[in-house]
């Protein structure tokens, strides 16, 4: 790929990780206008780099995450605990945060690995139609979202039961296009957090769970052909991942706010307007590539 097309996609990648509009979808989509899908189906060193890149520059996004929110996820809780209590009640206690994380994301190894495995996944990676029609599936359901689950208290606060619902939400994300943000915010929801501490803990089990998918596609990428990794991918591997790391950022400060004031449904008609124009454009026979 080139400089122009790393950039534009990791612009992409950043904008959309944290956005209930699915961050894979428009990837898939943003490579498909760029030719870079078309590309791909006569070069089998391009294909292998593409895939690696869709996964890898989310680790940019990680990042950001911990940065934004670093004094919880540095925090240990150093409060006391009753006499008597044991040694795994001491231990979980200390470092709760990471124990909800860990119970939050095992749904999403299991069904990952399961997708994975059984190259359902890349299969589903490759079908810019697929992405189009859960664009708009998840763009309906958004529009009534909202009044359906927004009865969240200040109060309420993730607990084990909840991370591993919220976690169990997160495997619809498997689905390019249903978005992992959206499907964890509301399952968040659902378990009566607000909006806003919905939102922000599907920002951190994104760390575990994108962290677990890229050294997955490491360890692909090791165990496979490495001839994909010439200095110039590589190049734009850090690339992609630095402009993700910064647009991330900037991303997720802006949309706590937003969601938090103005809910889902200007998200979810976005999705539908979308979804609907490539559907229009595949079934009318039109090509979605915009350059040669």
């Amino acid at each position: 790929m080139t400089i122009l097309e790393t950039v534009i996609i990791a612009i992409v990648e950043g904008l959309t990780e944290f956005l209930p509009v699915s961050s894979t979808g428009h990837m898939i989509i943003t490579q498909n206008l760029l030719g870079v899908t078309e590309r791909m189906q006569h070069d089998a060193e391009l294909a292998a780099f593409v895939h690696a890149f869709t996964f890898i520059i989310q680790f940019g996004a990680i990042l950001s995450v911990v940065c934004l929110y670093r004094k919880k996820f540095f925090n240990i809780n150093r409060s006391p605990l009753p006499e008597g209590s044991t040694a795994w009640q001491k231990l979980k206690h200390r470092y709760y945060f990471y124990w909800l994380l860990i119970v939050g994301v095992l749904p999403a190894v299991v069904i990952g690995l399961l997708a994975k495995k059984s190259g359902v996944l890349d299969r589903l990676l490759d079908s810019v139609e697929v992405v189009a029609v859960t664009l708009v599936l998840g763009g309906v359901f958004m529009l009534f979202c909202d009044r359906i689950f927004n009865k969240g208290k200040e109060e309420s606060e993730v607990n084990e039961r909840r991370a591993f619902n919220i976690g169990m939400f997160q495997c619809l994300s498997v689905i390019p296009g249903m978005s992992r943000s959206m499907s964890t915010i509301v399952g968040g929801m659902t378990q009566g957090l607000t909006r806003k501490k919905a939102a922000e803990f599907s920002f951190f089990l994104a760390v575990p769970t994108m962290a677990g998918a890229t050294l997955l596609d490491l360890l692909d990428l090791l165990k496979g052909d490495s001839s994909w990794a010439t200095s110039h991918n590589v190049m734009m591997l850090l690339l992609g991942s630095a402009v993700a790391f910064v647009v991330a950022l900037l991303a997720m400060k802006w949309f706590v706010s937003f969601l938090s004031k103005y809910g889902f449904k200007l998200f979810g008609i976005y999705r539908i307007i979308v979804g609907c124009i490539i559907l229009i454009l595949l079934l009318t026979g039109h090509s979605l590539t915009m350059v040669d």
